[in-house]
């Protein structure tokens, strides 16, 4: 089975990435394009007037699997951290001031369904890079179609047997600090649909002391074609995680011995003797349905049910919470002509609601002890939506859309009801938000598209953000507004060989939510005034040289074999974002860096494909000093890393062997990745694993293109 390889998409189109005839010196060639979902409207990324990046199975690929950090930090603008083994946190655009944990302020789609719970969570590491076949980025307030969230919105897709194929693999890789992961699926696919199912367990002993890691993910993916005009997907996900939390270190600490977990201290114990950990529990079920009624009108709907138990003892809390969630998303589209022109119309709604029973006790090293609260929260929130997209005259696209969006909290605190019977309870009723979005893309031949936005958002405060750890009630944090001013450019250079893309965005938030920890580790959120975001982001990939004796017309026709030759790819952000008026604690924060964001971050690397089956990737990555605290006192150093893939594959009777191995960061550079923000007692830095390896084998066996 021929074996499909490329350089991360950052801009490039996925088809492109299986072209394989030679650039043409004397003639330009024309290069098939993606199509990208970006805000609904299913067209090709250059006709796309939005800052879209996107990524590949095979960009995931290309680093190592045990963590989609490496692959997420090659789209520009977009960062992803690993806190702890298994503990993400995103940051899309600035994000990551109200995230001390989790995924926030991002609205997240797994196989088109909601996968961002009601309250505004999102369980990121419940997902095993085995799963995905696709992530697409669509950055900036989203809300005129994906609803509450001023960062952007996350599509992430699974891996789709091609028609024709079925097949079987199985993989094992060993690591460093105690890596050992497992990968088996089974897949098959026809011209009318596909089954795949996929199982994934990793183990880790991890880099610090209570940072052990186990996680066991099973996923089932279907889709059926029931008549010409229907089709029908099943979508199952079963997830058992279990990790260490090691807590942060100040300065001196991580200097001395980055390896420590938090150590103890007159008023709180340290992580390793409460045995502070995170274990979650988590099933998803969800179909999706679409009818084509003609050939301009169709429908599509998904329904989910979700159900969790998560049990996470922290320094003197152990909380048990049971989540349920369920929900659906519906959007029929209408195609249509007005003044001799194409009109595409979408029209759509989306409803979540959860119920939440937490219990918080006493933690007596890793084990409940009395209860100090038990609460029940429900969630209900949705929005519906319109947007339409006009072919205009001088190869213009205009696109006008809005949400209307509602959120509704009900807190419950049965432990006080026998003290308190009329006022155990508690209600937040967010006012309604009205998000409109207007965007003008101009098309210049097939080689350059130009665009301009102005889109609008918000973000309500998550559950964890309404009510912390301690047990308080946030009765005064208000929801983030924001609105972004767009332009940007993306187009082919150079004979076709290299492709661009650049955005230029000014976005201003009103009543930003940021965050401070308290000496027992509670995270409380406060409005901290406005910000100002402004930044600059870039793009590029193509072909760096390519042997001539490359490009057969079987290749050509869209063959799975990279061809033998090198390919680089460069993205690079620039953010000056700044707090407005600010000011907590009686200090004037005022015109500080927004706390948590790198000025710079770059990402550059190489994709080597050599004759006989070798291939060599390596990736340099590097992020500025970032301030840890609103005051700017304290930051986290900036730095550089280096890493690299290789191996050997091959194909033969049916089967396909791939040996690899690799390392990160090989320069063994110390640094902190997720860093503890207005942490207390300079609590600060969660060390970065150091110098590591990963070797592993892959065997796959079937039929048909992959």
């Amino acid at each position: 089975m021929p074996y499909r390889y490329a350089v991360p998409l950052l801009l490039l189109p996925a088809p492109l990435l299986a072209q394989t005839a030679p650039p043409d010196t004397t003639r330009a060639v024309a290069l098939p394009e993606a199509t990208v979902t970006g805000y609904g409207q299913q067209l090709p990324l250059r006709r796309t007037a939005a800052a879209v990046s996107t990524l590949a199975a095979r960009d995931f690929e290309r680093f190592p699997q045990n963590a989609l950090t490496q692959a997420v930090n090659t789209l520009p603008g977009v960062r992803l951290e690993e806190r702890a083994s298994g503990s993400y946190r995103l940051s899309v655009r600035g994000s990551t001031l109200r995230s001390p944990f989790g995924v926030r302020n991002t609205k997240v789609y797994y196989q088109g369904i909601p996968f961002t719970e009601a309250s505004g969570s999102t369980p990121l590491n419940l997902l095993d890079p085995a799963l995905l076949g696709g992530l697409e980025v669509v950055k900036g307030p989203a809300a005129s179609v994906y609803g509450a969230g001023t960062g952007g919105a996350v599509l992430l897709s699974g891996r789709r047997p091609a028609p024709g194929t079925s097949a079987a693999q199985v993989g094992f890789t060993a690591g460093s600090f105690g890596l050992r992961r497992y990968v088996a699926s089974v897949e098959t696919g026809s011209a009318t649909g596909y089954l795949r199912a996929t199982y994934a367990r990793q183990s880790l002993d991890g880099y610090r002391q209570q940072s052990a890691l186990r996680r066991d993910v099973l996923a089932l993916d279907g889709e059926w074609q029931l008549t010409e005009k229907q089709t029908v997907g099943l979508h199952a996900l079963y997830s058992d995680i279990n990790y260490q939390l090691p807590g942060g270190l100040t300065r001196a600490q991580f200097l001395t011995d980055p390896r420590q977990a938090r150590p103890g201290t007159a008023t709180a114990p340290g992580t390793v003797q409460q045995r502070t950990y995170y274990a979650s529990r988590t099933a998803l079920l969800g179909s999706t349905y679409e009818a084509r009624f003609t050939d301009r009108l169709s429908l599509r709907t998904t329904l989910y049910l979700s159900g969790s138990r998560i049990n996470t003892p922290y320094l003197i809390d152990f909380e048990r919470n049971t989540l349920l969630g369920g929900g659906g998303r519906t959007v029929a589209s209408y195609r249509t002509a007005l003044a001799g022109r194409i009109l595409r119309l979408q029209a759509g709604a989306e409803a979540q609601t959860g119920f939440e029973s937490s219990r918080n006790y006493q933690n007596r090293a890793g084990q409940p002890g009395a209860l100090r609260y038990d609460d029940e929260i429900r969630t209900l929130t949705g929005f519906a939506f319109a947007q339409a997209d006009y072919e205009l005259p001088a190869g213009l696209l205009l696109t006008a859309g809005a949400s209307y969006n509602r959120l509704r909290y009900r807190i419950s605190r049965l432990s006080d009801a026998a003290a308190n019977p009329t006022g155990y309870a508690l209600e937040r009723n967010f006012r309604p938000e009205v998000s409109p979005r207007m965007a003008l893309l101009r098309e210049f031949g097939p080689t350059l598209a130009v665009y301009g936005s102005v889109s609008t958002g918000f973000s309500p405060p998550t559950e964890e953000e309404i009510r912390p750890s301690d047990g308080s009630i946030n009765r005064a944090l208000q929801a983030e507004r924001g609105t972004s001013y767009e332009v940007g450019a993306r187009g082919i250079l150079l004979r076709q060989r290299l492709r661009y893309d650049v955005a230029l965005y000014d976005q201003r938030q009103r009543q930003t939510i940021t965050t401070r920890t308290t000496d027992l580790g509670t995270q409380l959120f406060a409005n901290a005034g406005n910000t100002r975001q402004r930044g600059v982001e870039v793009a590029l990939n193509g072909y760096v040289w390519q042997p001539e004796s490359v490009g057969s017309a079987a290749q050509a026709a869209g063959s799975d074999v990279m061809p033998t030759g090198l390919r680089a790819f460069v993205s690079y952000a620039y953010n000056h974002y700044r707090f407005g008026s600010y000011e907590s604690g009686g200090q004037d924060f005022s015109g500080n860096r927004l706390t948590g964001t790198a000025p710079h971050t770059l990402t550059a690397g190489l994709d080597l494909v050599a004759p006989l089956g070798f291939y060599l990737s390596p990736t340099v990555n590097h992020q500025a000093r970032i301030f840890v605290n609103d005051a700017n006192t304290e930051a986290a150093p900036g730095y550089w890393t280096f890493g690299t893939r290789g191996g050997w594959r091959r194909s033969f009777g049916g089967f396909t062997l791939d040996l690899f191995g690799g390392a990160e960061n090989l320069t063994d550079r110390r640094y902190s990745l997720g860093n503890d923000l207005n942490a207390f007692g300079g609590r600060y830095f969660q060390p970065a694993p150091a110098r590591n390896w990963y070797a592993g084998v892959s065997l796959r066996h079937g039929k048909g293109k992959r």
